[in-house]
């Protein structure tokens, strides 16, 4: 029995230490596809074609959207610029949840603005990182104020009273990403 006890746990070390053969994969980021003799076949993507400054801003205007363009001077390209709706979610004054309640609450008001986002109504949101009234933003992607006014209204933290909403047009480059 004490012979075993050394033989095991030096077999334990052995298998424990033992180096396996790696293996190696290459990602392929390229779209390919597979043939069935395993050559591999370039699969051109489709492009969509740009829109022309002029087919953009008839587009943005013709579903209600308030623009406006100027050449910018170091780049001489044309700038649209769309009027966005940009909306306060501001503290509330009914604000007595429970623990359990303002938690469901936040749920639905998380899963109500991924709806708007999804939906295409809102382009982003986001809390702000203090304490202050002022509790975080969303702007939205709509024509018209009275529009961005009813969706941030039906917030179910705004329906609740928890947060109450301020909203301001809001001017910003079509297509112009944040950084």
């Amino acid at each position: 029995m004490k012979r075993l006890i050394p033989l095991c746990v030096v077999a334990l070390l052995y298998v424990a230490c033992k180096e396996e053969p790696k293996q190696t994969t290459t990602e392929i980021e390229e779209p390919f596809e597979a043939v069935e003799d395993s050559t591999l076949i370039e699969v051109e993507e489709e492009v969509t074609p740009e829109k022309s400054i002029s087919e953009l801003k008839n587009e943005l205007t013709a579903k209600g959207f308030k623009t406006f363009d100027y050449v910018d001077e170091k780049t001489q390209d044309t700038i649209i610029m769309q009027q966005y709706f940009i909306a306060f979610l501001k503290r509330g004054t009914i604000r007595n949840q429970n623990e359990e309640e303002a938690a469901i609450l936040q749920e639905e008001h998380l899963a109500h603005l991924q709806k708007m986002y999804d939906l295409g109504y809102a382009d982003i949101s986001g809390p702000f990182g203090d304490d202050g009234d002022i509790r975080g933003i969303t702007i939205y992607n709509v024509p018209t104020q009275k529009m961005a006014d009813s969706l941030a209204n039906a917030d179910p933290m705004v329906q609740a009273g928890r947060l109450e909403i301020e909203i301001h047009p809001w001017w910003a480059a079509k297509g112009f990403p944040l950084r």
